[in-house]
């Protein structure tokens, strides 16, 4: 089994070094078709095998999956539809995913989100938004705790509706605070974490004109 470069956690910030470890996914959940599918991309990103990767999942997602810079997840959780996830039970990574969800369609997998390192403030808010915009909850949640994607996504993004302006971030008190204003009001996003562990969006809340 291949050995995978761990970033985050407890032992990146005590040491602000990348650490080598090898995990696999435990077999607590018996896999559904997707899941045996998302299984067979896992174990050979785990062989780091390129060809055997290919023929189980699209060129796109197989590029994907082969830039995830944390530690391979050491848990299969299951699938809900046709998405599959892995999740991390040793190693904390920000947002909300914990590892690595896989959209399976048929006999392939056609789309991965990871958990991301990202190392700008901006980048997260940025990214979080977007994932917003197209109503993809699943990109959310790679740079956004569960709590701010579901306060995000209470509401349904209206690309009629009010025009969202990005202010930049800036510090407070325990982190970064990004906006976006519009007609009425604005929506602060604030965002935790460090250019080391990376950053990820902790929670949202929103101001009145």
């Amino acid at each position: 089994m291949s050995k995978r470069l761990v970033l985050g956690g407890t032992a990146l910030a005590a040491a602000a070094t990348l650490t080598l470890t090898s995990a696999g996914p435990a077999s607590a959940v018996a896999p559904s078709a997707p899941g045996q599918v998302a299984n067979k991309l896992f174990r050979a990103w785990l062989a780091a095998d390129r060809p055997a990767a290919a023929k189980v999942a699209t060129p796109t997602a197989v590029n994907t999956i082969f830039t995830y810079v944390y530690r391979a997840p050491d848990r299969f959780d299951g699938c809900t539809g046709n998405v599959c996830r892995f999740v991390h039970t040793s190693v904390r990574v920000p947002g909300g995913l914990n590892g690595i969800a896989m959209v399976v369609t048929g006999s392939k997998v056609t789309k991965v989100y990871l958990s991301r390192h990202l190392v700008k403030p901006s980048a997260v808010a940025e990214h979080l938004f977007a994932a917003w915009k197209r109503s993809d909850r699943y990109s959310g949640l790679e740079v956004g705790s569960a709590g701010a994607v579901k306060t995000l996504f209470k509401v349904k993004y209206d690309p009629r509706g009010v025009t969202h302006h990005f202010q930049g971030c800036g510090k407070e008190r325990k982190g970064y605070s990004c906006a976006y204003s519009y007609d009425g009001g604005a929506m602060f996003m604030h965002v935790r974490g460090s250019k080391t562990t990376g950053f990820h969006v902790h929670s949202i809340t929103y101001v009145a004109d």
